[in-house]
């Protein structure tokens, strides 16, 4: 059970549970936060399951948790840890999650708000045509059994040569839009199954796509440099890896179970189930893992295809222009390998991000061209109706939190209670009232994801700000909102 005072302030945003805090904890564990945000982790269990994260073989430094922080399976959502395989470093599916890379690509154009909205109405309308969403479904795009293959291994690079993707929108996508080390052969028939026909679909949950306007600038040499201005509209695609990612997730929290006896790791949650990174069973997960990230990259790169068909069929000869450009794609549950310096160290670590954003800084050689002296975009959706904001990566990320940030604002209500709370239909009128076009699946599935079921988002953000792991460019209203 933890306590209120098992987490001492150490800096105005930055809270800690000291290793000596139980006897199984190999590191501290520190929290991004204010009090409410601390207090909210101790009632929803999120910091008891961030004081078990820190027991993992192989941790370095500190287990950590975004202000976002909230109850998941195995690791907080909103949680970050990196382990050393060189020091029998484990793998942990709890530690990315079940949708494997869930990320959000933004894209931009260059018409305002004001151009856009005679024709929003239309518009949204071809969006949610050329976007599937909802739960199961099929995508824009059914692949083939070799086919799937070269998407599990090529990601958005499998779109690229399909005609579906531009140099541009791979050069703007985290990874390059294809992570390496997948191996399709440790991938079951059922995860194949279910990722055959979902290709291009947004699926339900909390996954949307958005239409926006920029209604803030913070820092207007950044957002230059990202090609945003005040006024401007830009798109969201909030989705991952679908039915795929769940699957291998699925697979291998099972799969692993025994694991842990054979390799005689002993853990405070089952859910925590893990590998020795090196091992074969941890190179397994590692592999399918990448082939669901791929997935997801792959996934993204075909609905913004369908963003821009959707575009050209109601805006050409309507508006000055409607093409769309690539601001960034980013990820937000993934586990990768990269080098970090822990206690004067360089070490090779498998930094695991369950709910957390990359927030590599300034000069890092992992960012594109374009980017490299102002630091990685980071993408931090809100809850439907609220805002969503562009921020970039800091060196002080780098040195605090292994070059991560937050993802969104957080959940404070589960499902179940957001349904108990909002009725479907209603909000969907508060939304229209507000001029926020919605179009949905379900009522149902308009309750679960309320904005009243998520954290402050502008809170969330200030945090990071102010923390120093991200920096604020700008923020984003919403304009039209499609949800699964």
């Amino acid at each position: 059970m933890v306590r209120r005072q098992d987490f001492g302030r150490i800096d105005e945003f930055i809270w800690e549970a000291p290793r000596t805090t139980r006897d199984d904890m190999r590191v501290p564990a520190w929290l991004f936060g204010d009090s409410s945000i601390v207090e909210a982790a101790i009632a929803d269990r999120a910091a008891e399951q961030l004081l078990n994260v820190t027991t993992l073989p192989g941790i370095v430094g500190r287990a950590i948790a975004m202000p976002d922080v909230h109850q998941g399976y195995g690791f907080p959502i909103g949680g970050v840890a990196a382990t050393d395989p060189a020091r029998g470093g484990v793998i942990s599916p709890g530690g990315v999650g079940y949708d494997i890379n869930c990320g959000v690509r933004l894209l931009r154009t260059e018409m305002t708000a004001e151009e856009l909205m005679p024709y929003l109405d239309d518009l949204t309308h071809a969006l949610y045509l050329a976007c599937p969403s909802g739960l199961g479904g099929s995508g824009r795009r059914h692949v083939s059994p070799g086919e799937l293959d070269d998407v599990l291994t090529e990601g958005a690079r499998w779109a690229r040569r399909a005609g579906l993707a531009a140099d541009e929108d791979l050069e703007n996508t985290e990874e390059g839009g294809r992570m390496p080390g997948a191996d399709p052969s440790a991938v079951s028939a059922r995860a194949r199954s279910r990722g055959a026909d979902q290709v291009g679909s947004l699926g339900s949950g909390n996954h949307f796509l958005e239409t926006d306007v920029v209604d803030a600038v913070y820092d207007s040499a950044a957002a230059g440099c990202l090609g945003l201005w005040e006024g401007q509209v830009v798109v969201q695609i909030h989705c991952g890896s679908r039915g795929f990612g769940h699957q291998v997730c699925d697979d291998y929290v099972q799969e692993l179970q025994s694991v842990v006896r054979r390799y005689g790791i002993e853990l405070p949650d089952r859910e925590l189930v893990c590998a020795p990174f090196d091992s074969r069973e941890g190179q397994a997960y590692f592999g399918a893992m990448a082939c669901a990230v791929n997935y997801a990259f792959a996934n993204r790169q075909v609905l913004a295809m369908g963003v821009r068909e959707a575009f050209e069929r109601v805006l050409a000869g309507k508006v000055s222009d409607h093409n769309l450009t690539q601001v960034y794609d980013v990820a937000h549950n993934i586990a990768k390998i990269e080098e970090h310096t822990v206690g004067g160290q360089r070490l090779r670590l498998c930094v695991h991000r369950k709910g957390a954003t990359r927030s590599f800084g300034p000069g890092h050689p992992a960012l594109p061209r374009a980017y490299q002296k102002l630091g990685q975009p980071v993408l931090v959706p809100g809850s439907m109706g609220t805002a969503s904001y562009v921020l970039v990566g800091t060196q002080r990320a780098m040195e605090l939190a292994f070059g991560s940030t937050c993802h969104g604002a957080g959940r404070r209500m589960s499902r179940r209670q957001a349904m108990k709370a909002v009725r479907g239909q209603q909000l969907r009128r508060d939304l229209a009232s507000e001029g926020i076009i919605v179009r949905a699946g379900s009522n149902r599935s308009l309750a679960e994801e309320a904005p009243i079921a998520y954290k402050d988002i502008d809170l969330v953000v200030r945090i990071v700000d102010q923390a120093g792991i991200a920096r604020k460019v700008v923020r984003l209203r919403p304009l039209s909102v499609i949800k699964g």
